[in-house]
């Protein structure tokens, strides 16, 4: 009859060193999601979504489904612990992104008291572009919550909360600041009036279509319910066949939707916000690429990270 072996797991504080707790008779099947749990029940201030595990005070935290006896480790493991702090689950954290500018932009189209001058209190702007702006911006943030609650499938189950602070600063900051300008008492239409606003609602509405059906595309990917990585391919729907060009296409509709509200509003600070946008997700994106890249054999060469041939 065989005899099984168990794991002894020291937990040490990363920065101090200092030993947090002793975890005796370990299985060796134990996944690290697991040992968060053990951790927890010594600390309960430390629920699993607050800790990271790492082999080294330095090094990279473990995944929750890696496998105890996998690691490079002897029967006696030792393990740096790191506190993220507080969390909260990505449902949440989204949602608290886009309420945030979907309400504070339509505290400036109504015209908020105390936000302009008092005579112009609970007016409207003359110019059918503003009220289309804010169409547009409305439109944009319901679709993103409709996404966020019944599309989105997150990897990762939780973000700190100070980051969350800080994303909400930077898109309700943004908007206010946007909102102010647009539908400011001396805002003035574009140069090229009717044509040029028309042209950058084509542009939006093409690129908000694009963005939320390579959403779906991607929600799609599992949808069989297995667990083997897989990367986005293009579907029958037109939408998706950006798919071919970069890794990620909702990226490009998502500059692409911004560009064009750009267009039509005329306005500094929405192309700052684009510019800014365009940055960050280009970042993502070749992070993306990169992995899709390693990861996959077959991964199409032809692919970029988010402008197609460019970039």
């Amino acid at each position: 009859m065989s005899r099984t072996t168990f794991f002894e797991v020291e937990i040490l504080d990363a920065k101090t060193r200092g030993q947090l707790c002793f975890l005796d008779k370990v299985e060796p099947s134990s996944t690290i999601g697991e040992i968060k749990g053990l951790v927890c029940k010594s600390h309960p201030q430390w629920y699993p979504a607050r800790q990271a595990l790492k082999l080294d005070p330095k090094g990279k935290p473990l995944k929750d489904d890696e496998i105890l006896e996998n690691l490079p480790v002897g029967t006696t493991a030792t393990m740096y612990f790191k506190d993220l702090g507080p969390q909260l689950g990505w449902t949440m954290v989204f949602l608290a992104e886009y309420f945030g500018p979907l309400l504070i932009y339509l505290l400036f189209y109504f015209r908020a008291p105390y936000i302009y001058s008092h005579r112009y209190a609970l007016t409207s702007s003359p110019y059918p572009v503003v009220t289309l702006a804010c169409v547009c911006h409305t439109c944009h943030y319901v679709k993103r919550l409709i996404e966020t609650i019944f599309v989105h499938r997150f990897s990762h189950g939780t973000m700190p909360l100070r980051t969350m602070v800080k994303n909400c600063v930077y898109y309700w900051g943004f908007a206010a600041w946007l909102a102010y300008y647009i539908n400011h008492p001396l805002y003035t239409p574009p140069s090229y009036g009717e044509i040029q606003v028309n042209y950058a609602l084509a542009i939006f509405v093409f690129c908000e279509a694009g963005n939320f059906s390579v959403h779906l595309a991607i929600n799609n990917l599992r949808g069989d319910g297995s667990k083997s990585k897989k990367f986005p391919h293009p579907t029958k729907n037109p939408f998706t066949w950006l798919f071919f060009f970069v890794s990620c296409p909702n990226y490009t509709y998502e500059v692409g939707a911004w560009v064009g509200l750009s267009v039509m509003t005329q306005c500094l600070p929405v192309a700052l916000f684009t510019f800014i946008g365009f940055i960050q997700m280009t970042i993502w994106a070749k992070g993306k690429h990169k992995t899709y890249s390693s990861e996959f054999k077959d991964y199409p060469g032809l692919r970029m990270a988010i402008i197609p041939l460019i970039l």
